[in-house]
């Protein structure tokens, strides 16, 4: 164990103005308060604070930081207080240390809600101070250091994966590279134990074979750029056993595939020499095509600063080389513990660092509970990055297989809501493009964009999956809510009784709802039926499961033009909706204006559109309370269009596709989708999704297929 004066001597190295009475009053207080307890290793529990501020002594952080690592676990573990804490060392040690507190327990557990819970604890004490992120880190590194000692092989693992998934990706987003590298090495041990003993006997074997090759390349090196009149400082090293086998995975290769697992740092002492440098390892040694990248003009949004080459070094080795000075390396190793912003405040550097914790601060914002908002933040951390530019060259760092909708959320939220089109490299893309290192990409708005349901499916930052599922929950509510009013409308005229909010305000309570307005979301989304409420209102009013006569009118009108000029804003006609919120439109037979429809009630879902005939329909028989007829009513709408799908039998002949389409767009149709499902040397069988207004348009686009000779049958598909 570190002795109380070794540690008071370790930060009076570096910060002579150090408050050593409170180094030595906390170094006290932690030994007394864990007394005899006892680590899973069998050593006193006070060891562990004691290495945790020894690892913060390595980062050269403040006096603060270290009482806080000494004190971290007494709240938690000891009868310590907070209040103790604050009387004996102050309002700002005891924040942090209460900060720290509130996330101890911060584990895997099978109540994924807690650990969600705790991880949004952490993020907000971040965003109060760094530094409580700084002593969680170290807090995790000792533990992981020491995890071998837990009997339990699958609370070792949980733990791994948790580190793994969260504090390795954390101290990647601060900047810590050593830190970072060490917590994945540790949790690959427990994670893949077979793995890294197979790539750990491969490296023995190398390093055998090699007779100490790295300190040769690294010598050669150094007489490279002396001859180039350089002074450098050279080591090399080979690379951790768990990114090596990330390679693999990544490059779906074997180990003796890889050639370029040795890595050589270059300190000099300003930017210039480090491109001099470069040019004197490119001018002695081959150069990889497509392995250069400068960090050096264009840092990392963490803050990181380095040129990065590959090349086919001394001894024919492929070795891949960093060039940095001084600082950057500095900044590389220890990330934001090289420099204290948060003392002064942030410069625009500096502030670049944090875009991750602001970033995550925004998912907070709009995730709708704990363990929606882990989920967010998995995504935005545990991915590769890309780097793409805007117009103005402004660099955005996103996750690997980022699309333009990644991109426009990244560079504003607003943005994200009203981009209708992305421009890659000047040229016009779909949305769901992946975006590539290095791209410039130029986001188009509308004033009346606004984000689509389907976008989920293909973005991958956590922040725009967030924003895009607060928007679709947000207008789902609201299209739930009309929806469920309409119904409720249509429940009690039929029944000849009054409908008013006095009146069912009455009943929120039975039916859990904090307001009207929920109970119509309720109703709308088909957790309740019309009746359900009716008979709450109006007792016996409907006997259970009776459905109207036959013939009786039952239709659901949504409200009229002149109505929905009242309230736009709540407004659903079935002409109009958005696919997947309150109201949407079954595969199985394509509606369309015009058909005789009928509504399903799915709990949860809303209303699935049917047309009377469809054979579906039969797989409901036995629920009549899901039924519910409905209206068209798009009379003064604007113009949509609707998929129709018509089953084909075409020629097998040249032009014959070429024909079809042509026939279908001077019918003014656009194909939505095409699907051949049958081939022979005669005739194409098919399946085509056309957008079109109408029943009508729908008619006219079939007749004119019909006269088509390359076309030999032609139906509207039912199913």
């Amino acid at each position: 164990m570190i002795r109380q004066v070794e540690l008071v001597d370790r930060v009076r190295a570096y910060d002579p103005a150090t408050d050593e009475e409170a180094l030595n009053r906390a170094y006290v207080f932690s030994m007394k308060a864990h007394g005899t307890q006892k680590r899973a290793s069998g050593d006193p529990y006070f060891s562990h604070p004691l290495e945790v501020a020894g690892i913060l002594t390595d980062l050269k952080l403040d006096s603060g930081s270290i009482v806080t690592a000494l004190l971290h676990d007494t709240v938690e573990d000891t009868g310590a207080t907070i209040e103790e804490i604050q009387r004996l060392f102050g309002p700002e040690i005891a924040r942090l240390v209460d900060g720290v507190t509130k996330l101890s327990r911060l584990e895997l557990q099978s109540d994924s809600a807690k650990q969600a819970e705790n991880f949004r604890k952490l993020l907000l004490a971040t965003s109060e101070d760094i530094r409580v992120l700084l002593v969680k880190l170290a807090d995790r590194l000792h533990n992981m250091r020491t995890l071998h000692h837990i009997k339990s092989a699958d609370r070792r693992v949980r733990t791994a994966r948790e580190t793994m998934e969260i504090y390795a990706p954390l101290a990647e987003r601060m900047g810590m590279q050593e830190m970072k590298d060490e917590l994945e090495d540790l949790s690959f041990v427990e994670i893949h134990p077979d793995a890294r003993a197979s790539i750990e006997a491969r490296l023995d074997f190398l390093r055998e074979q090699g007779n100490a090759i790295v300190p040769r390349i690294a010598g050669e090196l150094r007489a490279t750029l002396a001859a180039a009149g350089i002074e450098a400082e050279v080591s090399g090293r080979e690379k951790r056993p768990y990114s090596i086998w990330r390679k693999m995975q990544r490059k779906n290769v074997s180990f003796e595939q890889l050639s370029d697992i040795m890595a050589f740092r270059v300190i000099v002492d300003t930017d210039e020499a480090c491109y001099r440098a470069l040019g004197a390892v490119h001018g002695a040694y081959a150069f990889i095509p497509g392995r250069f990248k400068d960090y050096v003009s264009t840092p990392k949004p963490n803050g990181y600063q380095s040129l990065h080459t590959s090349v086919i070094g001394p001894e024919k080795r492929r070795i891949e080389v960093q060039i940095r000075t001084a600082e950057m390396h500095a900044i590389a190793e220890y990330g934001v513990a090289a420099h204290w912003t948060y003392k002064a405040g942030a410069g625009e550097k500096e502030g670049r660092q944090y875009r991750w914790l602001c970033e995550l601060l925004d998912i907070l914002e709009h995730a709708s509970g704990p363990e929606e908002f882990l989920e967010h933040t998995k995504l935005e951390m545990f991915r590769d990055q890309v780097y793409c530019f805007t117009p103005k060259g402004d660099l955005i760092e996103m996750p690997r297989g980022a699309t333009p909708v990644d991109f426009a959320y990244a560079v504003h939220s607003e943005v994200g809501d009203r981009c209708v089109a992305g421009k890659i490299n000047g040229k016009l893309m779909p949305l769901r493009t992946p975006l590539q290192n290095g791209d410039q990409v130029e986001i188009v708005t509308a004033a009346t964009g606004s984000p689509s349901p389907t976008w989920e499916q293909f973005v991958v930052s956590g922040k725009a999956r967030a924003r895009i599922r607060r928007y679709v929950r947000s207008a789902q509510r609201v299209e739930y809510a009309s929806l469920g009013e309409a119904i409720l409308l249509k429940t009690f005229n039929e029944h000849r009784k009054p409908l008013a909010p006095e009146t069912l305000a009455s009943v929120l309570a039975r039916f859990e709802a904090k307001s009207v307005e929920d109970l119509y979301v309720d109703v709308g989304s088909g957790t309740l039926t019309g009746v359900d409420v009716l008979n709450a209102v109006h007792p016996g009013t409907v006997p259970t499961r009776e459905r109207p006569a036959t013939g009786e009118t039952n239709i659901v009108p949504f409200p009229p033009a002149d109505q929905r000029l009242r309230s736009a804003a709540t407004a659903i006609p079935i002409r109009g909706l958005t696919p997947g919120m309150a109201v949407h439109f079954s595969n199985c037979c394509h509606a369309l204006p015009g058909d005789r429809i009928v509504g399903i009630l799915t709990p949860g879902k809303g209303v699935a559109i049917h047309t009377i005939d469809c054979e579906t329909l039969e797989s409901f028989h036995d629920s009549p309370e899901r039924w519910l007829d409905v209206s068209w009513d798009i009379e003064n709408e604007p113009a949509q269009g609707f998929v129709g799908r018509i089953n084909l039998v075409v020629a097998n002949q040249r032009g014959s596709l070429g024909t079809l389409s042509t026939v279908i767009a001077n019918n003014l149709g656009n194909i939505n989708n095409l699907k051949i499902t049958n081939r022979s040397k005669e005739f194409f069988e098919m399946v085509l999704d056309i957008e079109v207004r109408d029943v009508r348009h729908l008619t006219d686009i079939i007749a004119a297929l019909r006269a088509t000779p390359a076309v030999n049958s032609v139906d509207r598909a039912r199913g």
